[in-house]
Parts: structure tokens; sequence; C-alpha cells
């Protein structure tokens, strides 16, 4: 047998290895490639994911769900916004106005089409929102106001008429030259101010003597409750108290059940909570402020998605935020009292009448 020539084997040897070479110099190609696509910038990789899924992409960041209402207004708005082809971010600040800044900032790199807010602090969210309408993100206010931020929409009830019924309520009630205390939520909050506007034309008019006024922060109802204590001689000579919320009227009413004071002290609240409903019923509580959320939700839902959409929405009502006329939508808001129990929160479904009669016989 010949033997193998070594030139042959030679020659065979080296084009085996370049084969080698333009394997690995392939290889190599083709994992630079690869790194080259994932290396896109954040918004390109946010487009990516949008057209991937086809739907608009919404943040959304609470003060907190202490407040039992909220709960309600995040279901719907959720529900209403994935009716049409888009999905929510819900975050929870729980109170902290630090933590609220951070998840608009995360909003913001994340590259969402809008924002949604239902601010801790009037002011100290304006820089934070500035940023993302810079960033060309449309930001939605939800039912309370961000000051000086030239926002793209602001939503919520006539907090000013709240305030007015409030008023109305009461002094129907009481009558002329009465003496009232205020125990009203955070001065960080905007729409506390405009509550007591309302609720202080009322008491003018009615010339009333405002005796005392609380303001708990972030709508702590142990503050509430303290303040009652620690004032018990202002209370007991208080004709009627006006609260900013019912979670506030519920623990004024808890400490005035303690002072045997329940009933005879009226005390008026808004948010139309389950609980409120309850007292009215059974006499502890004179009357809340029906605000339908689910209304307020559904069109917060639905004009959020129109700008995340790059539509105009025009309004009839501009509110001003300090600096910028902003466009505004203002919804009603109902009084509720024992007499119209029936034909509001409970016809229009908010609750049932089995609940809100739950303690009261038949």
């Amino acid at each position: 047998m010949k033997a193998p020539d070594l030139r042959e084997k030679e020659t065979g040897m080296k084009g085996n290895r370049y084969i080698r070479r333009i394997c690995i110099m392939l290889c190599m190609t083709l994992l630079l490639l690869s790194l080259a696509s994932c290396a896109v910038s954040p918004a390109k990789q946010n487009e990516v994911t949008k057209e991937s899924n086809g739907k608009i992409q919404i943040g959304m960041s609470f003060d907190s769900f202490v407040i039992e209402r909220w709960q309600r207004d995040r279901d719907v708005f959720v529900a209403t916004a994935r009716e049409l082809g888009a999905d929510v971010n819900v975050q929870s600040a729980n109170g902290e106005i630090e933590e609220q800044i951070t998840q608009i900032n995360y909003f913001i790199n994340k590259g969402v089409d809008a924002i949604v807010v239902v601010a801790i602090d009037a002011d100290e969210l304006t820089n934070v929102i500035l940023k993302a309408r810079k960033a060309g993100i449309p930001v939605i206010c939800y039912d309370r106001l961000i000051k000086n931020a030239n926002v793209d929409l602001y939503i919520s009830f006539d907090n000013e008429k709240v305030g007015d019924l409030m008023g109305r309520s009461i002094y129907g009630r009481l009558g002329m030259n009465k003496k009232v205390i205020e125990i009203c939520g955070p001065e960080s909050d905007n729409n506390v101010e405009q509550v007591a506007n309302g609720f202080d034309y009322q008491s003018r008019k009615n010339a009333a003597k405002i005796t005392g006024i609380c303001h708990c922060e972030g709508w702590r109802s142990e503050i509430a409750y303290d303040y009652i204590y620690e004032n018990e001689e202002l209370v007991r000579e208080a004709d009627g108290i006006m609260c900013g919320n019912d979670a506030l009227a519920g623990v004024v009413i808890k400490a005035l059940s303690e002072m045997r004071l329940a009933g005879s002290i009226p005390v008026v609240g808004q948010d139309a909570d389950l609980e409120a409903c309850q007292r009215i019923v059974e006499g502890t509580q004179e009357m809340t402020v029906y605000k339908p959320v689910e209304n307020l939700a559904k069109a917060a839902a639905e004009y959020t998605v129109s700008l995340a959409k790059g539509e105009e929405v025009k309004t009839a009502t501009k509110y001003n935020d300090g600096t910028y006329d902003v466009p505004f939508i203002k919804l009603e808001p109902v009084a509720v009292t024992k007499e119209n129990m029936d034909e509001t929160v409970i016809a229009g479904g908010y609750h049932l009448r089995e609940d809100v009669y739950i303690n009261v016989e038949q």
C-alpha cells in the first residue's frame, strides 16, 4: 500500500483549519448581531413591546387605598381601559410622596403612553409631572389637581359643590347662628380647600361660627379621633361637625358615641362609604355626598386612552392650576340622606339595600 503523501496531508490539515476559522468568524458575527439587536434604547424596546402586544400602556399611581372608594375607582378604570385595548400598571404610594415620585419616574423611564395620578400632594409632584410632559407623555390628574404642572386633563367632581351640599344639609337641620367644628383632610390635598370653600360659603350664609378646625395629615383617622378627645369641651359645645370624608366621620362618631353624644350632634361627610350609609339609616350620621365613581373612572379611562393615542380632548371648562389653565371635566355630586338613600346609592347600584339596612329593622 502506498504511504500517504505528507504534502497532501498538510494541505488537508490547512484546509480544515481554514474551515474552522470561517466557522468561528461566522459565529462571532452572529453573536455581535444578536447583541446589537438587544442593545436598543429603552424607548425602542418599549415600541417593540407595544407593537408585539398591540396595547396601549398606562401607568397609574394612587395616593393609597386607605380610602375605601379608591379600590372601586381602580377596578372600574382598569376594566374600562382593558375594554379599549389598554393595559394599566397600577401602583400605590401608600401615602408616601417620595414613593409616588419614584413611581412616576418609573413610568417615564418605561416610556408609557399616558400617566394617571391620584396625587398625594398638589405641590410636591409638580417637577416630576413637568418632566413627564417634557418627555411627551400625557398626564391626567385623577380627582385631585397637581398645581403649576400644565397637565393634559384634570377630571374630578365639583368639589366646591360637595362642600356646599354638606353645608346645606347641616344648616338645614341646625338653622342659623350655630357653632360648628371642621375635621378636614390634609392641606396638601387641593380638594380639601375646594370643599372647605363650598362649606364656608354656607357657614357665612347661615351666620355660623367655626369654633375649631383640624387637618388630618395623610387622611389619618386617628388624628380626628384624638382631636375629639383632646377638645372634649369644645366638642360638647358644638352644634354640628363637618368631616372631610366618611372615614373621618366614622371615627368622629365613634368618639361621640363613647361620650354618649352620637346622634345628638349632626355629622356630615362625603364618599357614600357603605358604613356611612349604614350610619345614616341608623341615625348617627346626618348625610354623605355620593360621587358616582363609576362614572368618573369610566370617563377618565376613555379620555386617557384617547390622549394616549394622540387624540385631542376638548372640554367646555378650564381650571387654573396656579400657572396654567388646564382642561377640566367636572362631574356632579349628589347629597344622600335617610330620605333619599334608596333613590341614590341603592338605585344606582353603588350599594345593596340589604347591606345598607343590615343593622336596621325592616
